[in-house]
């Protein structure tokens, strides 16, 4: 199940819960002051990959800078 972040109206506390998809906008308590109005909040996410190409490639054959389909300048 996913993890779903949420703030609070009253409190201004925000607080994660663990849900399912289908009760991710259900009505849900503060942790801090039990208050229900609350609202899942926007959240972001980091990747970072150390430079390499981790989806997909920049062309069909690995890399701009190669032909070879693999290379070791950028690990594709």
């Amino acid at each position: 199940m996913p993890i779903y972040e949420y703030l609070c109206a009253e409190c201004d506390t925000r607080f994660e819960a663990i849900r399912s998809f289908s009760k991710a906008d259900d009505p849900i308590s503060c942790e801090n002051c039990q208050s229900v109005e609350t609202q899942r909040a926007v959240t972001t996410a980091f990747a970072h990959s150390g430079g390499r190409i981790v989806a997909g490639s920049s062309s069909a054959s690995g890399c701009g800078s190669c032909s070879a389909g693999s290379c070791a300048t950028c690990g594709v």
